[in-house]
């Protein structure tokens, strides 16, 4: 969030603009180390002028002016209908949010401006009026936010779900950082797409108790080691019940991370560079098409939630950055917003949005990103232009080697025609008939370095590699074995160029996953590799419907067990111990109120009893007849 200045002392404005000269001279020299700002240049040789190609890769850039942002669910914005709230530091400074009105309205949108200065035109100082959505700030700016509702709707949760979308793969080059009006959530998730927003992964945990809310242990970035650059790690560094206003943001840190390869400082950048062309996990790490807050659990003090006070439990976000730059593959300077979309404006020859494609005429060799090393030009991997026939298979694979004819049999021979009626995928996995056995093991095999052993198909007039390597498979290796993915950030003769699903084995319907790595999840469960549970569930080798927790609590001084189910007290029973098993006053004997209530029937039921006796022995003397006097004889 950046506030405007005030009032400032002259010493203080000597020692800010010495520190902006420091600054200046860091990024000068910052500039300098970037050796990869332009794809070619121009070289004379004895044949003439001509065109040396580097790699090269647009500059980094403050990425959410070029994002979509969507908020889940849509009416979450508070001020629709206009609400009161007010802040947990003081419960008597308490305001007004009405989306109606500019000065007092909290849009998505002030999540990514520049807070005006006051007496400005957006501040309403002008002629213009302008939208404030904020407050003065502590050094006389104007601090404005977004804000959701209130948690007036307590115990359902309030959650929030805030989306970027770039329509494109970007690169993270600095820290994520989210700075909030109010305080730190207690419970955040941040997220990140490969596939523009149809699976997602999470890249880091933030609560107040990582143990109880995600069942993680608690460590920070700077706990991180090269072995362990790309954990997705659960951090409490930013959850804490109060902090000082300045100090209410929350980070996920791409610095600490590459800091472990390049040193503190950035100062050895090649090494990073080396790792980056070298392993592609890293390198996938910070790449992204959507990036995705997860807001699970407004901050509500150090005291339990209290329902007369929900209105001082809420979100805001002043300010939200987002630095990197456009994946290009090393194979553009500059990438380009049109029509709003972003584009690489692609060099050696290559096409796509991400320059990720030969272009027409120049597919004399297969498709390749550039590469940071050899520091600091790079090597382009510059697409060349066609130099004859290809063989139809995306790529000069050189001269045929010596394989050993085999002749087919009689059954595959009568086959033959169903097999060539086959599509093209299926003709990369052919079937290898028992005749197969003679293979020649040649070093001029294409098969992508994962295997030099081939065998020729007579029949279907093809070469076919065998004993593919590396979790590899297909008629040139080229494609991954079941319960594996391919890592495009490699090349296909990379030995990471599969990476195992490792599908979470009670979370995950199988041990398969598609292109982006995404396990299929089992109903409840979410998650890259589905070891991670969906509102409303719970982790207990797998996810289970939660029955009761701290939010949704029992009934009736009944206890809530391990979230499956509440044990209730005597006398009540249902789901939450909801319903009280008396159906009547006189039901419930083991009451001490229930004998009392009874204790007077007693005499009432012997006075009945002795009345029912009279009435029995009236009704018997009347069946006898009239009743005849004995008179004594004289």
């Amino acid at each position: 969030m950046r506030q405007r200045r005030g009032i400032m002392w002259p010493g203080v404005q000597a020692l800010l603009s010495a520190h902006a000269c420091w600054v200046l001279l860091g990024a000068l020299t910052s500039a300098e180390r970037n050796r990869y700002d332009h794809c070619k240049s121009m070289v004379h040789t004895e044949e003439g002028p001509g065109w040396e190609y580097h790699a090269c890769q647009p500059e980094a850039t403050d990425m959410t002016k070029f994002a979509k942002v969507r908020l889940d669910p849509p009416d979450i914005t508070c001020g629709s209908p206009p609400d009161h709230f007010c802040t947990l530091e003081n419960p008597y400074l308490c305001n007004l949010c009405d989306a109606s009105t500019p000065q007092l309205s909290h849009p998505a949108e002030l999540m990514f401006d520049s807070e005006p200065a006051l007496g400005s035109p957006a501040y309403g100082g002008g002629h213009g009026g302008g939208h404030v959505g904020g407050h003065v700030g502590a050094q006389g700016g104007l601090s404005t936010y977004w804000q959701s509702v209130s948690w007036r709707r307590h115990p359902e949760p309030l959650r929030v779900n805030i989306t970027m979308s770039w329509g494109k793969t970007i690169e993270l080059t600095d820290d994520v950082v989210i700075t909030f009006e109010s305080r730190r959530p207690s419970a955040m998730v941040l997220d990140k797409s490969l596939d523009y927003g149809r699976t997602w992964s999470a890249v880091q945990y933030y609560a107040d108790d990582c143990h109880e809310l995600f069942r993680r242990e608690a460590r920070r970035a700077l706990d991180l080691t090269q072995a362990s650059a790309t954990q997705v790690i659960c951090t409490e560094e930013y959850s804490r019940s109060f902090v000082a206003k300045q100090d209410r943001t929350v980070r996920f840190e791409v610095l600490n991370r590459t800091a472990l390869f390049a040193g503190v400082g950035l100062r050895n950048v090649a090494s990073l560079y080396a790792r980056l062309d070298g392993d592609g996990e890293l390198r996938r790490f910070f790449t992204l098409t959507d990036l995705r807050a997860r807001l699970l659990q407004p901050a509500t003090g150090d005291t339990f939630i209290d329902k007369e006070n929900l209105k001082k439990y809420y979100y805001a976000v002043s300010n939200v950055q987002v630095r990197g730059r456009c994946t290009c593959n090393l194979h553009a300077k500059e990438c380009k917003f049109e029509k709003g979309q972003l584009l690489c404006e692609c060099e050696h020859n290559t096409t796509g949005s991400d320059c990720g494609k030969c272009k027409r005429g120049f597919r004399g060799r297969l498709w390749k990103a550039g590469t940071y090393l050899p520091y600091p030009k790079g090597m382009p991997n510059e697409c060349t232009a066609n130099t004859g026939n290809q063989n139809g298979l995306g790529g000069n694979f050189g001269a045929v080697p010596k394989y050993e004819r085999v002749w087919p049999s009689a059954s595959s021979l009568e086959a033959s025609h169903h097999k060539q009626a086959a599509s093209k995928a299926d003709a990369f996995l052919p079937s290898i008939s028992s005749s197969l056995e003679e293979l020649d093991t040649n070093p001029e095999c294409s098969c992508n370095g994962h295997s030099n052993r081939c065998s020729y198909i007579d029949v279907l007039n093809i070469v076919t590699c065998v004993s593919c390597k590396d979790n590899t498979r297909g008629q040139h290796c080229q494609l991954c074995r079941p319960g594996f993915y391919r890592n495009f950030s490699v090349e296909l003769d990379n030995p990471n160029m599969c990476i195992k699903c490792e599908c979470n084995n009670f979370g995950a319907m199988h041990d398969r996953c598609n292109d982006s790595g995404k396990c299929e999840c089992k109903e409840g469960t979410s998650g890259l590799k589905c070891d991670e549970c969906q509102p409303g569930f719970h982790w207990n080798r797998g996810c289970h419907p939660i029955v009761c927790d701290e939010f949704l609590r029992c009934e009736n001084g009944g206890t809530c067990v391990q979230r499956q189910r509440c044990a209730c007290v005597s006398g009540y029973e249902g789901v939450l111990c909801e319903k009280s098993r008396c159906t009547s006053p006189n039901s419930c004997g083991s009451s001490s109120a229930g004998q009392r209530l009874r204790a007077p029937a007693l005499p009432l039921l012997a006075a009945s009893s002795s009345s029912l006796l009279l009435l029995l022995l009236l009704v018997a003397l009347l069946s006898a007849g009239p009743v005849q006097t004995l008179v004594p004889t004289r």
